[in-house]
């Protein structure tokens, strides 16, 4: 069997490389982009606790401790 179909610029040569490269980095940069907007969500509007003697370690009721500062 004769391989007589090959070519380096085809999309499984250099150019499928390329592509596949720019593709992963962009999804990078997406992805980047959109955790750094979550973070700065969340830094601009963190919570506090109400009372903190009344807190107990690992309870249910303790969700209701919690109030978003505005």
């Amino acid at each position: 069997m004769e391989n007589t179909n090959r070519n380096v610029f085809a999309l499984n040569g250099i150019t499928g490389m390329l592509i596949a490269t720019v593709l992963l980095l962009s999804i990078l940069g997406v992805l980047t982009f959109f955790g750094l907007k979550a973070q700065q969500a969340v830094a601009d509007k963190p919570y506090k606790i109400t009372d903190p003697q009344a807190l107990q370690m690992k309870d249910a009721a303790n969700a209701n401790q919690k109030v978003i500062a505005k």
